[in-house]
Formats: structure tokens, C-alpha cells, sequence
């Protein structure tokens, strides 16, 4: 059963313009393995992160660098979570997180459905 989709768009020009005038930007809402992607990527991922919060219904208990953007062996974006993140997202009884992001046109976006498994399925 899906219980949150949230989207999120970011101007690569803003967005850009802000980890210029804020380089400690990349150390705090990115991942060691995230920092070097070029700023198109940066901006999807950041676009994915926000995303997700937005699916969730609130940010309480989220924390950036707990939330990894990556791609599976096909090439298709996925959340990596952990720490306090995987937490309030296993607490709130999510058990699947779907991921797409594209830039094109000096934007990207990300849109993220959430899902828990339905306690009716199956059941009486």
C-alpha cells in the first residue's frame, strides 16, 4: 500500500550557485561516496533527498548524511539508508522506497513513492 509520494525539482543554476557560496554545502548534505559527482548529480540526489522527506510526511528523525543515493547493478537510482533515517523509515512501517530522477532543461528531479506491505493482504 503506498502511504507517501513526494517530488521535488531543483534549478541546477541555483543549486549550483549555492555550494559555490557554500562549499561546507556538499559535507553536509552528502555522503563521502556522493561529494565528487558532478553538480548535475549532486543536484538529482538532492532533489531524491527531499523527495523522500516529503514522502515520509515530516522530516522529525531524518538526517541527510543517512540518506545515500546510489544505483543498483541495472543502473537505476535507490536509497541507501541508515542510522536514525532507516530508523524513523522501519518505524513508520515503510518497507519500500521507489526512486526515479532525471535533469534535462537546467533541472532535476526526483520522485519517490513509499510503500508498506498491507496488513490485509493475505490475511482473513
Amino acid at each position: 500500500m503506498i502511504v507517501g509520494i513526494g517530488v521535488d525539482l531543483v534549478d541546477l543554476a541555483r543549486f549550483e550557485r549555492a555550494v559555490d557560496r557554500t562549499p561546507k554545502l556538499r559535507d553536509r548534505l552528502f555522503a563521502e561516496s556522493e561529494r565528487d559527482k558532478p553538480l548535475r548529480s549532486l543536484a538529482g540526489r538532492f532533489a531524491a533527498k527531499e523527495a523522500l522527506i516529503k514522502a515520509l510526511g515530516s522530516s522529525d528523525g531524518v538526517r541527510w548524511l543517512d540518506i545515500t543515493v546510489s544505483n543498483s547493478a541495472e543502473g537505476d537510482p535507490r536509497f541507501d539508508l541508515s542510522g536514525q533515517t532507516a530508523d524513523v523509515v522501519a518505524a513508520r512501517g515503510i518497507t519500500s522506497l521507489h526512486l526515479s530522477m532525471s535533469h534535462d532543461a537546467g533541472a532535476a528531479i526526483a520522485f519517490v513513492v513509499a510503500e508498506r506491505a498491507d496488513a490485509q493482504a493475505g490475511g482473513s
